[in-house]
């Protein structure tokens, strides 16, 4: 099976699977994902199937949502990729890719492999901007989290499973990683496109604090 068919059967299984999904990490979600990595790598210079293959698979087992997500996310990863025929070192690096896409406090990015830098850039371009708001209410909402208290300040995180268990409310989300993730891309290309995600979400923070404070 050549490389095209490989994704066209991997994208039809993955917004089959992810449709309904209502956290901000849907089939949607992935195929911007899928869609800036390439653009990135294209940029850059890498193996498209590669950076194509783990970007569409990045999500395949959330951490936030699946519990011994690097062990589920890799056997998951192992069987769809190898019923499509894709090779064992791809494998291996799709899941190597996975594993160490997540931001998880942003405390060590352990990623090694080249076109694992493009699919983290493409996954954090998603966060920030317009997009990243929107996602970030939704998963604040379903997580059950407050949307605001100005008395809770955000927190400082030593470990990624602290970042993991202590979310107080949504706009300290945006301290606590969002507006963190600018200055924590790759990539050139990455950098530039995310320069007008963080901007927007600067202007919406200003004009939150405005209308909350009954000042607009």
């Amino acid at each position: 099976m050549d490389n095209s068919n490989v994704i066209s059967q991997l994208v039809h299984q993955l917004k089959a699977e992810f449709a309904n999904e209502s956290t901000g990490h849907d089939w949607f979600h992935i195929e911007r994902v899928w869609k800036n990595a390439r653009h990135i790598c294209k940029q850059e210079g890498g193996d498209l199937f590669l950076t194509e293959l783990a970007a569409l698979l990045h999500d395949i087992a959330d951490h936030k949502f699946v519990e011994n997500a690097d062990e589920v996310a890799a056997q998951r990863i192992k069987t769809i990729l190898k019923n499509l025929k894709v090779g064992e070192k791809t494998i291996s690096d799709v899941i190597e890719i996975v594993k160490y896409n997540s931001f998880k406090g942003g405390l060590d990015n352990k990623m090694k492999i080249r076109e694992g830098f493009f699919v983290q850039d493409a996954d954090r371009l998603d966060a920030i901007g317009a997009i990243g708001i929107a996602r970030t209410f939704a998963y604040g909402g379903k997580a059950g989290s407050l949307l605001y208290h100005p008395e809770i300040k955000p927190a400082q995180f030593k470990s990624a499973e602290e970042y993991r268990k202590n979310r107080t409310h949504t706009v300290n989300h945006f301290y606590e990683k969002l507006l963190l993730l600018k200055d924590k891309m790759n990539t050139a290309t990455g950098k530039k496109m995310a320069e007008e995600r963080h901007q927007f979400m600067q202007q919406f923070l200003d004009q939150f604090y405005a209308e909350w404070n009954a000042l607009s």
